[in-house]
Parts: structure tokens; C-alpha cells; sequence
């Protein structure tokens, strides 16, 4: 009997697999950073402070970990049903289109919590749009969602790109953006939260779409794991086959499925785009679409793993633009291998040590 379907008490295979992953790839992180010269543990001191050691880094830190929490949803609610989105990109782009939209209408007319949950629906409506039709061609005409997810955020970049230089722009201005929202169309900013740690927010653009992000995350718990739609979605990634025997309607879900990863993927634009610039800029998403991928994998398509993947994935990124302020040496580069190093072993090596932890815990068993 293979080691990958042998069966793993849960404190196993969602905590103790990840952590052991996380830690053999700092250790070769700490090598890395050995090699160059560097001492490694300072280096992981000095991230560690950069991302967690003030108000402000932390708040940096949760600021990026709400871009990652939406993408990672989106990608965990397609995986569940046998689907790969890696469109995610595209579909938070379109999602900006869909929020700032909203904010230009209402910003001068009410105030922002009466725009917010509008921009919601707006940037996940447009997110779950830009999904609809690879959703479809996957469904209907058997093309893989993959490929068509990929080509989708290459349209939805050009399309982007378009929208801001020749119809969304600011009379007279050369920046490819929009105006800037009035605070009706801003989400404000979560300092109090920070305060009540004794810390100060500083710059950092930490605001209410974290709070959203939370939200979601259980909504899609609930979704997945307590929904009829839900068995629905997961019984098709088990088994497509299984599933329509079962009577499960295949291209409907498909579909479904599909237009709530775009809608969650759609939903990221939220935190930059009300939050952070307050306008809608070029390439405002930041490749956070596809860190989405390896923080569903890492967080085990769950959304409380997703929401500590995300904040760990915050602190790489906050800690490592600290750290290579404080060590030159490491530069961003560098930074960029590290999380390399953690997607590696906690997502595509994810069943690197199992067969030793099976072998363990069966004679843990019959000792």
C-alpha cells in the first residue's frame, strides 16, 4: 500500500508535515545565507524584527498577508474541485476594474461603509466573471482550465493596460491610472487594531479588507465543508467520474466552482486598490496571484492553514525588505530563493517526509 494513501491523524499531516518542511527549508535558506557570508542567525533576527518586531512591520506583514489569503482561497476553491486556476492574476485584475469602479461612482456621495460591501460585490463579480469562460471551455469543450487561466491573465493585463491609458485616465495626466477615490471610496486603515497591542501603524497601509479577508475565509469553510454545494464540489475533485454517477451535474459545477475562485482571487484588488494606492493603477496585483498557489498548497486548500500560510508568506516578504536593508549582502534576490526554498518543500515536496512519519507513527501504533 503506497504511503501517500495511508491515512495520517490530522496533527500529522496539517501541522507536523508543514512544520517539518518549514524547517528543513530554512535550514538550507540558513545555508544559503552561510555560503554568501552572512551570519544566519541574525539574518533570520533581523526578519523576523523587520516583519514582526513593531507596530508597522506588523502591519506591513498583514497587509500582504490579506493579498495572499484572497488568492489563496481562490486557488484552494477550484483545487477542491479537480481544478487548477492559476488565472488568479488576471481575475484580481479585473476585480480592481470591478471595485474602482464602485469607488468612483459613490465616493462623493456616501460614506465608505455604504460603498464597501457594493465594491465587494463588484470586484468579485468582475473576478468571477474573468473566470466564467475558461470555466465554460473547461466544462463544455474539454479545454484545460490551466492553459486557459494562463492565457486569461495575459488578456486581463492588456485589457487593463488599455482601460487606463484610453478611457479611465486622468484628463491632462500621463500616469496610467485612475483619479484618486474621495474617502467615501477608501477603505480606512485597521491602526486601532495595531494600537491595541501597544504598537503604532506608521505608513503601513494595513486597512479593513484584512478584516474582510476573515470573513471570507469562513464563508469558504463553510462552502466547502458544510454546504450541499460544497459535498458537490469536493466529491467531483475526488472523483469526476464518481461524481456523475452519483447524479452530481458536472459542467455546472465546474462552473460554479470556478466563478467563486474568481470572485475570491477578484476580492484581493480590496486591499490595494481602496486600501493601500486609492486609485487603480497598472500591475497593482504583484504576482500575488500566483504566491496564491503555493500558500493554498502550503495551508492544505484549508482556510485556517491558508490564513497561516499567508501570514508567513507576509513576514518573507516584509522581513526580507527589511533584512536586505540591514544586510546589503542579501539582496532581493536572494530573499526571492528563500521563498522559493519554503514552496518547495512545503508545497511541491509536500510528501517528502511522509513515508518516514507513516513508518514512525505504525510502530508509534503497535508499540
Amino acid at each position: 500500500m503506497s504511503t501517500a494513501s495511508v491515512p495520517l491523524p490530522n496533527w500529522i499531516t496539517y501541522g507536523l508535515l508543514p512544520l517539518i518542511n518549514l524547517v528543513v527549508a530554512f535550514l538550507i535558506s540558513g545555508l544559503v545565507v552561510w555560503f554568501i557570508g552572512e551570519d544566519p542567525i541574525q539574518a533570520v533576527t533581523l526578519m523576523l524584527q523587520g516583519a514582526l518586531g513593531r507596530g508597522e512591520g506588523i502591519g506591513f506583514t498583514l497587509f500582504y498577508a490579506t493579498n495572499f489569503i484572497f488568492t489563496g482561497l481562490s486557488v484552494a476553491v477550484a483545487i477542491h474541485a479537480g481544478l487548477f486556476n492559476i488565472g488568479s492574476e488576471g481575475q484580481a485584475y479585473l476585480g480592481g476594474l470591478g471595485c474602482a469602479l464602485v469607488a468612483l461612482a459613490l465616493d462623493n456621495y456616501v460614506p465608505w461603509y455604504v460603498t464597501m460591501p457594493f465594491a465587494v460585490i463588484g470586484a468579485g463579480l468582475f473576478g468571477a466573471a474573468w473566470a466564467f469562460i475558461p470555466a465554460w471551455l473547461q466544462a463544455k469543450r474539454g479545454s484545460h482550465v490551466v492553459i486557459t487561466t494562463i492565457m486569461f491573465n495575459f488578456i486581463g493585463s492588456a485589457l487593463m493596460v488599455y482601460l487606463l491609458v484610453n478611457v479611465l485616465i486622468v484628463p491632462g495626466k500621463m500616469a496610467p491610472e485612475t483619479r484618486t477615490f474621495l474617502p467615501g471610496g477608501t477603505l480606512p486603515d485597521l491602526g486601532w487594531l495595531i494600537a491595541l497591542f501597544g504598537g503604532k501603524i506608521g505608513a503601513a497601509p494595513f486597512n479593513v479588507s484584512f478584516l474582510i479577508a476573515l470573513v471570507m475565509s469562513f464563508v469558504v469553510w463553510v462552502l466547502i465543508w458544510r454546504t450541499k454545494l460544497g459535498y458537490e464540489i469536493r466529491t467531483l475533485g475526488i472523483s469526476p467520474s464518481a461524481a456523475v454517477y452519483a447524479g452530481i451535474p458536472y459542467s455546472r459545477t465546474v462552473i460554479v466552482a470556478m466563478l467563486l475562485s474568481g470572485a475570491m482571487a477578484g476580492m484581493m484588488a480590496l486591499n490595494v486598490v481602496m486600501g493601500q494606492s486609492q486609485r487603480l493603477q497598472v500591475e497593482f496585483v504583484g504576482g500575488a496571484g500566483f504566491v496564491g498557489i503555493a500558500v493554498s498548497l502550503m495551508g492544505r486548500n484549508h482556510p485556517f492553514g491558508i490564513i497561516l500560510a499567508s501570514i508567513l508568506f507576509g513576514v518573507l516578504y516584509q522581513g526580507g525588505t527589511e533584512l536586505s536593508f540591514d544586510m546589503p549582502n542579501i539582496t532581493r534576490d536572494m530573499i526571492v530563493v528563500i521563498q522559493g526554498l519554503v514552496i518547495l518543500f512545503a508545497g511541491a515536496l509536500e510528501y517528502m517526509f511522509r513515508p518516514a512519519m507513516v513508518r514512525a507513527y505504525q510502530k508509534f501504533v503497535k508499540a
